[in-house]
């Protein structure tokens, strides 16, 4: 709130010391012809010090209109009413200020017409002029603050967005988590049974993993080579249990602190594994191949799978990978091609476009 009431003051701070300059330049250019015989001193002096006492008027007549237009609550009828008692009083002091102090105080002159009869204190056409002078001002007052205000509603909107989007990937990580730990403990599980000597090896492979998902995916974005790490230990794990996988890993990164979201790629590390190289009953395959070259990212996964009858599969993986691709990077390009015997994943990221950062 305090943020949002500095922004206000300073917005109109500024807007009233360009009027101001506004009006004393233009006052001041006028006054040559007006006022010919004042050397050019004395009339920058007169216009700085009148248009000073303007603002005397024209700054409570915006804020009271702003007031009303803004904070009080009546009917529209009564609202018009009440501006226009408003205007017609700040003509009164624009009248009064200009008649009866400027003219004979400042400028030491009655005021006149055209420099041919003197202007009596309500007269029909300075008092229009006066009106005109007023209103041209108060519009400039509204058009200011309903920018502004515009703006921070734009802001707000924005910020909600940002927000929105936060939570949403927040949730998708949650679901995400539970979902790898799930799949990595059956894995331990198996090996348990059959009492592997690497099991608290594992076992210690998947506190370190572990310690990667709660703390480094809790950033908004970790370095390609930690999110490559943490994979090539994922991997690690299922090698020992998966006893006839071959793994065919190759990497080519020319940047290994881009940046990227985490829990993206190793999804479909993890998908290879689930619903291949785990179904499959004799030989299986993964070959994985990740480039980096000027901040665009491909990534190519295959796996072997053994053609079997429809098996029930939430694939909450799958799912929640293709949402954070869209909310995170929506110009990416994601193709998954399911053959009987092969499954293959074929990403591209563009790091260079940040739209959906």
């Amino acid at each position: 709130m305090k943020s949002i009431r500095k922004s206000k003051l300073q917005v109109h701070l500024l807007f009233w010391i360009l009027y101001y300059i506004l009006e004393a330049y233009l006052d001041f250019y006028w006054s040559r012809y007006q006022f010919p015989d004042f050397i050019w001193q004395i009339r920058l002096q007169n216009t700085l010090i009148l248009e000073l006492g303007y603002l005397l008027v024209k700054i409570p007549l915006a804020y009271s209109l702003l007031y009303v237009y803004e904070k009080v609550h009546l009917s529209k009828a009564l609202k018009c009413f009440l501006c226009v008692l408003i205007i017609i009083l700040a003509v009164l002091g624009h009248r009064f200020l200009t008649h009866s102090i400027i003219y004979p105080y400042i400028y030491g002159v009655t005021e006149t017409l055209d420099g041919k009869q003197p202007s009596g204190f309500i007269n029909g056409l300075v008092a229009f002029n006066s009106f005109m002078d007023l209103i041209f001002m108060v519009g400039l007052v509204f058009g200011v603050e309903i920018t502004r205000q515009k703006n921070l509603l734009k802001d707000q909107i924005s910020q909600l967005k940002s927000e929105k989007l936060d939570q949403e990937l927040t949730m998708l990580k949650a679901q995400i988590n539970p979902h790898f730990l799930f799949n990595t403990l059956n894995n331990i599980y198996g090996m348990a049974l059959k009492k592997v000597d690497e099991t608290p090896d594992v076992i210690l492979q998947l506190s370190k993993i572990m310690r990667y998902n709660i703390y480094e995916a809790a950033e908004k974005t970790i370095s390609i080579e930690k999110d490559l790490e943490n994979i090539k230990d994922f991997i690690q794990i299922q090698k020992i249990r998966h006893r006839q996988l071959r793994v065919d890993l190759q990497e080519s990164i020319d940047h290994p602190s881009q940046e990227i979201s985490p829990l993206i790629l190793i999804q479909f590390v993890e998908n290879a594994f689930k619903h291949g190289v785990s179904e499959s009953l004799g030989e299986s395959s993964i070959s994985i191949d990740i480039k980096l070259k000027d901040g665009i990212l491909t990534y190519h996964i295959e796996n072997s799978k053994e053609e079997r009858p429809h098996q029930h599969s939430t694939k909450i993986g799958l799912k929640n990978i293709r949402r954070q691709l869209e909310l995170l990077y929506p110009k990416h390009k994601l193709d998954v091609e399911n053959k009987s015997d092969r499954y293959i994943v074929q990403l591209k990221i563009d790091f260079n476009d940040t739209s959906g950062l």
